[in-house]
């Protein structure tokens, strides 16, 4: 049965996750979208590392092996750093809309690279018909022009899939490092390499401070994509991986477009379409076919001795999560 640990950091990571694309377009208003991110990790990485400071112990806040440098850098560089660059450069080339189905091309090409690098991690027919329902309702929540998602933005829409790309593979290396830190520590040493690459390439595409317009809007954007969408999100996120593996841990983002939704409806009062209705329900539906090959519904009707002996005597099982284990 799934931990209520898990369904925290799922729900936590999909919400404050679900507000960026609408703080991002604001945000970018006010900010060049690079230095926006950087200082989006700047503000994340104050808050983080303090937060781990206060509680770890010394002994588990320090990296000390290869496996250890190599998830704090696969965090930094590629899951955060190069992954977010690129999603605030795409969004300024396309809606919001078109932006969260491109997006949500990560869990389907989570897969792709844990079939290569990860032993433990496959998808099973089941998780596959699940993905994809899970994308169909994301569509159908966007619920974008046609017009614009198939034609024009070309530039806008392969640099958002390069962001989803370098998201999927970053969380795929994260697992295959294996190291040995918590994932908040992991998180709070990888924020200030994803601050300096963002500053680097912000300085390399000319971006200055002296372009930022400091009103409070900017200031709000600033604090919940640095705070919510970046501190809090990233430990409830990387937790989620660490519990429950790269290709489950990516479908939060197939709840994303759903969050940014409702967020709308409830406070901009933005209307709520049919289909987007309709995705809700779609959505829902993949969940629940790769959830029922994580629910032991005959282990709900055996008695605790007869699931023992099943255990230690028949043939183990190992596809949970909706993955297959070598």
């Amino acid at each position: 049965m799934v931990e209520r640990r898990t369904v925290a950091f799922f729900a936590a990571a999909s919400v404050l996750f679900g507000g960026t694309f609408v703080a991002a377009k604001a945000g970018l208003a006010y900010f060049p979208p690079l230095l926006f991110v950087a200082l989006r990790f700047d503000v994340a990485a104050v808050a983080l590392l303090g937060f781990a400071a206060v509680t770890t112990s010394r002994e588990d806040l320090l990296p000390r092996t290869r496996d250890d440098l190599a998830g704090i850098l696969a965090t930094g560089v590629l899951s955060i750093g190069l992954a977010n660059a690129l999603l605030f450069v795409g969004q300024q080339y396309a809606t919001s809309a078109v932006a969260s189905i491109v997006y949500s091309l990560n869990p389907v090409l989570t897969p792709v690279f844990a079939a290569g690098l990860l032993s433990d991690e496959r998808l099973s027919a089941r998780g596959g018909v699940g993905m994809l329902l899970g994308l169909v309702g994301v569509g159908l929540v966007a619920s974008p022009d046609p017009a614009n998602l198939l034609a024009g933005g070309a530039v806008g829409k392969a640099i958002l899939l390069a962001g989803a790309v370098s998201g999927a593979l970053g969380s795929v290396l994260i697992r295959w490092a294996d190291d040995d830190l918590p994932s908040t520590v992991r998180t709070a040493w990888g924020l200030p390499f994803g601050a300096l690459l963002c500053h680097l390439l912000s300085w390399s595409a000319g971006e200055s401070v002296a372009a930022v317009s400091w009103t409070p809007a900017a200031l709000a954007a600033l604090g919940y994509v640095g705070l919510f969408a970046g501190a809090l999100a990233y430990i409830a996120y990387f937790g989620l991986l660490d519990e429950v593996g790269a290709i489950r841990a990516n479908l939060a983002f197939y709840v994303v477009p759903v969050v940014a939704t409702l967020g709308g409806w409830a406070l901009l009062g933005e209307s709520i379409s049919t289909l987007a209705v309709l995705g809700f329900l779609t959505i829902f539906a993949g969940f629940a076919v790769l959830g029922s090959e994580s629910i032991d519904v005959g282990g709900l009707l055996r008695s605790p001795v007869a699931d023992r002996a099943l255990t230690d005597g028949g043939r183990p099982t190992d596809e949970r999560y909706g993955c297959e284990s070598d």
